[in-house]
């Protein structure tokens, strides 16, 4: 029996359309997904806000912002709902199209790599909901429920995401042809203090890949400051290719430049820096089975890379 003055649980209605407000955004993308009105989604939200007693959600001109309680929320209902769904085939409207994969992963990889290879389920039916960002948000995201599958350049920790190896991303030192006809030889004599004076594109002001590759392959701490930095590896390609200066790209964003001589390789080690990226999704049975699809797709895919 519940006790007497103890609060009452969340009807599992407000909890559906609390996780719909939740992974869409906004109430009237939540209505439109529940097939409710608008009104009927705010009504649920303030009722479930007063009954947890606290804010879940921050208007704002467009949409609305999770809060810190509305995030830990979504991750402690969203599993079970689903499942709930999965088991009921509540998951989508009888007759209407399948519902959509959340893919989650670095903007470079899935735009080089991961959406050609998924172009074939694509054209057999199957929906796709992309988003890009860094690792440890998307993985908060995939706990919470808003992506379903997230490539990730780390491996999470705990029990709580299941992740297997996708692919090996080998780095290359790499500059346009007219930098190279400059740097390779005095490179190869004198070692990486040559490349000091030259500009350094990189990816972020802190220097992460250049870091990691001069520790690895120098054996020393890289000292000189970027020149450019473009939060965006495929805007770091393009400087390069214009004749900017130097950067380290994964070999699979620039194959096909090198392969063309639109870029040089400025030094070729026995042992290059690699890092693995990882597919990652919640435990169990997804409730939606093309999400297994794309997995299994990428991962066959992920030979070839």
């Amino acid at each position: 029996m519940q006790p007497t003055g103890a609060p009452h649980p969340p009807d599992l209605n407000l909890l559906r359309t609390f996780l719909a407000v939740y992974r869409s955004g906004s109430f009237t993308g939540a209505a439109q997904l529940l097939g409710l009105s608008q009104p009927t989604v705010t009504t649920q939200m303030r009722a479930l806000e007063r009954q947890t007693g606290r804010e879940l959600f921050q208007r704002l001109p467009r949409g609305v912002a999770p809060t810190a309680v509305a995030d830990e929320l979504a991750a402690r209902v969203a599993p079970g709902l689903d499942l709930l769904a999965a088991a009921t085939g509540a998951d989508s409207a009888p007759g209407g199209p399948p519902d959509p994969v959340h893919l989650a992963g670095p903007a470079e990889f899935l735009c080089t790599c991961a959406l050609p290879a998924l172009a074939p389920l694509v054209a057999d039916g199957i929906r796709l909901r992309v988003a890009t960002g860094l690792t440890d948000a998307l993985l908060d995201g995939l706990r919470a429920g808003r992506h379903d599958l997230v490539v990730a350049t780390t491996r999470p920790r705990g029990r709580t995401l299941s992740a297997v190896p996708l692919v090996d991303e080998e780095f290359v030192l790499v500059a346009s042809p007219a930098w190279a006809e400059r740097l390779r030889e005095p490179l190869a004599a004198e070692g990486p203090a040559v490349l000091h004076p030259v500009p350094l594109v990189t990816y972020a002001e802190d220097l992460p890949i250049a870091r990691r590759y001069w520790r690895h392959v120098f054996g020393r701490r890289l000292s000189c400051p970027a020149a450019v930095t473009v939060p965006d590896l495929r805007g770091v390609k393009a400087a390069v290719l214009a004749g900017a200066g130097f950067s380290v790209l994964p070999r699979y964003l620039c194959a096909d430049e090198l392969a063309r001589g639109d870029l040089v390789s400025l030094h070729e080690p026995d042992d290059p820096p690699i890092n693995t990226s990882f597919l990652v999704q919640r435990p169990g049975v997804p409730g939606n089975p093309n999400v297994t699809r794309v997995r299994d797709h990428l991962l066959h895919a992920a030979r070839a890379w």
